[in-house]
């Protein structure tokens, strides 16, 4: 039996950037890909909640999975999410990836017509999968924005040995206990990716070795210096690092949820624009204050490095 590939540390959902009127701003791509890789971000999923992938055009998708493909940054893995709640969509956009080189794709619920059962989410999962059997294929599982809240052990007993190139799920759930059971399944043979930055320490503690999250784009070090403490028995490191990680994502929510993500990317010095409607951005004066916030919290002293160049 091939042996699933598992990622072993973080991977960030990078921002979509946007023009001022809105449109798709391809330009900082590269430098993009380029200061997560310098950072030690192990890989890149594409078009993602973060990267506003629901709220883009069908051309636009493809027009930022081709931009994304171009990147060539030695050791950053490139997942696109494709879908969605068309089945059909979600092929040609993964066909598209897999023409440019993506390690894997990724398939969210679809959140319309939810599927009632493990078996149906199953069938829409292999129907995509199987349209490109080289490149991998993760489930996205987050059910608060999708309202799918099925079973992932009951997906993956149902989903196992029927897809060959299924490699895992991309778990955005706080229930620690199904967690850690997709973990142990089958003797551990998926990779099941953690996505909820501010308890990554306890499903470290369940076996999480990989993640993927928004903060990453501008915080890695915090959860590079987690991993580490964990790894090396230092309990007290590793929870001073998850707090600094909670501080961050408080932010987050004091200034409005996730449209905050890319004032802490301008914060950096990689100016992403706005989110879109029906998305809420902070206007100056409130930018202004969130950047009082950033030095309260020591933000600078545990922020991701812009490359040189940018």
């Amino acid at each position: 039996m091939t042996q699933i590939p598992k990622i072993e540390g973080l991977v960030a959902a990078p921002f979509t950037p946007m023009h001022p009127n809105g449109e798709l701003n391809l330009a900082p791509i590269p430098e993009y890909g380029r200061l997560l890789a310098q950072n030690g971000v192990k890989g890149a999923f594409i078009g993602g909640s973060t990267g506003e992938g629901v709220s883009l055009s069908f051309a636009e998708k493809m027009t930022l999975l081709q931009a994304w493909g171009e990147v060539r940054e030695p050791g950053l893995q490139k997942i696109m999410l494709v879908g969605g709640t068309s089945q059909a969509e979600s092929i040609l956009l993964a066909r598209e990836a897999a023409r440019c080189g993506y390690d894997a794709v990724a398939v969210l619920a679809p959140y319309y017509f939810k599927p009632a059962t493990v078996e149906l989410l199953a069938q829409f999962c292999i129907g995509i999968g199987e349209a490109v059997p080289e490149v991998g294929l993760y489930f996205y599982h987050i059910p608060a924005l999708t309202g799918a809240n099925l079973s992932m052990i009951d997906f993956l007993t149902c989903i196992d040995g029927r897809l060959p190139n299924f490699r895992g799920i991309k778990y955005t759930h706080n229930d620690l206990m199904d967690y850690r059971r997709c973990l142990l399944f089958a003797g551990g043979k998926y990779d099941l990716l953690w996505g909820w930055d501010e308890i990554f320490l306890a499903a470290m503690a369940m076996g999480a070795r990989g993640a993927v999250g928004s903060t990453f784009n501008y915080a890695a070090p915090v959860y590079h210096k987690l991993m580490a403490a964990f790894d090396a028995g230092d309990l007290p490191q590793a929870q001073a690092m998850q707090d600094q990680s909670i501080a961050i994502v408080k932010l987050l929510v004091k200034y409005g949820g996730i449209a905050t993500g890319k004032a802490y990317m301008r914060a950096l010095g990689l100016d992403c624009g706005t989110f879109r409607l029906p998305v809420a951005n902070m206007g100056e004066t409130r930018y202004q204050e969130f950047l009082d916030d950033l030095q309260q919290i020591d933000f600078y002293a545990h922020a991701s490095q812009l490359p040189a160049s940018v």
